[in-house]
């Protein structure tokens, strides 16, 4: 007589895999929608969080099956590890976001001028939804940013105003910031892309002199000597000795979390002066992005100007 023995079946791995997968569809969809997509970063935090949730949920269910399966043989090994395998990215943004939360001070914007930041020329606004209100940043949140980025300074270049304005805009459109506004010079096209007015000649006809001939080509506009006007009306700004200030807009590259950034070209006797201000959108905590945005922007801006970098 031939004896079966009936394995059991593990239900809490069965059910592991399936949260699982569905944590791990979630956590795609919603990383594309907002990086790709007008997914709201709001909703982006509150549907990873949910996301993170499930996996959780997955992973306990899936240690159930797994001591299941030691103790009594039960079915469902491989739906436990699959179960792994699928919270693992979810768990993982969770863990890297945890990380900053206790690692980062708990700030939204960072700025290389502590006592006089550069101020915005349009306040960036967006809606909170479920995340709490903002509050103005305060002298103690200053603080706690220099204890934490003592390296984000503001920087000093050697070089004209005008050349440091040229690489400020290239480092911005490599690092794919749009600049939205711009004050303090003839900076009407924030990338650089004006191009001057041709002067024109017409024709003019004079009155018939007394042998009959007419003169023709007699440009409308006497040239008058005039100095040569730096790019951007930068020789205007060094003159009336006030700042460049350009505001632009970007998001991080793999999560898309939207950034506001203010950049301030001063000139001060021989030298130029560059300050950054780096804000995120939504928050109150931006776990550190905006200083690894400035510090981002600042190194590629000391690259480009490299050998007129001061201290």
């Amino acid at each position: 007589m031939t004896i079966r023995f009936d394995r059991p079946v593990s239900h809490a791995a069965r059910a592991a895999r399936l949260i699982a997968s569905f944590a791990l569809v979630l956590c795609g969809v919603t990383l594309i929608g907002h990086r790709f997509a007008p997914l709201e970063t709001p909703y982006f935090v509150l549907l990873l969080l949910i996301s993170a949730g499930c996996a959780i949920l997955a992973v306990a269910l899936a240690l159930v099956g797994l001591a299941q399966l030691w103790q009594s043989a039960a079915i469902g090994g491989v739906s436990a590890v699959k179960a792994l395998v699928y919270a693992a990215l979810p768990l993982a943004i969770l863990g890297f976001g945890a990380e900053r939360y206790w690692t980062r001070p708990h700030i939204y914007e960072i700025s290389t001028d502590l006592g006089d930041p550069p101020e915005w020329l349009a306040t960036p606004d967006a809606r909170q939804l479920w995340l709490p209100p903002r509050h103005l940043v305060t002298q103690q949140e200053r603080e706690a940013q220099f204890d934490a980025y003592p390296a984000l300074i503001s920087r000093r270049y050697e070089g004209a105003a005008d050349r440091v304005l040229e690489a400020v805009r290239k480092v911005a459109r490599d690092d794919h910031i749009t600049i939205v506004k711009a004050e303090g010079a003839e900076v009407a096209d924030p990338h650089g892309n004006a191009k001057p007015k041709r002067r024109t000649r017409r024709q003019v006809v004079s009155p018939v002199q007394d042998d009959g001939a007419t003169v023709a080509d007699v440009p409308d506009v006497v040239p008058v000597p005039t100095p040569r006007p730096l790019r951007d009306g930068v020789a205007e700004l060094i003159r009336q000795n006030t700042d460049v200030t350009l505001q632009g807009e970007t998001r991080t590259r793999i999560f898309g979390l939207p950034c506001d950034m203010l950049i301030r070209i001063r000139e001060e006797a021989e030298t130029t002066l560059v300050d950054v201000r780096v804000a995120s959108r939504y928050g109150q905590d931006d776990l550190g992005v905006s200083a690894d945005m400035a510090d981002s922007f600042l190194k590629a801006l000391d690259a480009e100007l490299l050998g007129i970098a001061g201290s």
